[in-house]
């Protein structure tokens, strides 16, 4: 028996992605919100979770780092060597070098390993950093962002919605 795949997601611990036979795209919709305290990993692949995740980090002006985790996500799937390069560099000058507009916050030896190979840039030649980023990222903004007053009213709505529809006199 095959297992049926359902959609690649990234694995919470190391930020790789992986197969899933069950993911967030299976729940109701009014259930969506309440999914997403699951794993960063359920709210990043939802269209209105990673959604919400930005207004949220916007909020607090740390956006690039879900910006970069996306563009890293985006970078892997390329397939031209001459689009490698072009993308590796753009990633690089927002995200990485020194007063890039978008810095991310990444360790010296992180980003000098980087710099030293971006000259000859490979698809996993941001994985340490993107690992980084996403462990900041599971550990720090998206336990804020459950605790927001923007997902919590997200998810009062949502339950309010669902009453509504299965109890249509209220």
């Amino acid at each position: 028996m095959t297992k049926q795949v359902c959609c690649i997601l990234p694995n919470r611990k190391t930020g790789m992605q992986e197969s899933r036979d069950r993911c967030c795209f299976h729940r109701s919709n009014a259930g969506e919100a309440m999914a997403w305290l699951e794993s960063v990993d359920t709210l990043l692949a939802n269209k209105d979770g990673l959604a919400a995740f930005r207004t949220f980090l916007k909020s607090e002006f740390s956006e690039e780092n879900v910006e970069f985790w996306l563009a890293c996500e985006d970078f892997k799937k390329t397939k031209s060597s001459t689009k490698i390069a072009a993308k590796a560099q753009k990633i690089y000058s927002d995200f990485i070098q020194a007063d890039a507009p978008k810095e991310i916050n990444i360790d010296f030896h992180t980003k000098t390993h980087i710099s030293q190979n971006i000259s000859e840039p490979t698809l996993s030649c941001f994985d340490d950093a993107q690992r980084l980023i996403y462990s900041l990222m599971a550990k720090d903004c998206f336990p804020r962002f459950l605790r927001s007053e923007a997902y919590k009213e997200l998810v009062k709505k949502q339950e309010n919605g669902n009453q509504k529809r299965w109890l249509p006199f209220l």
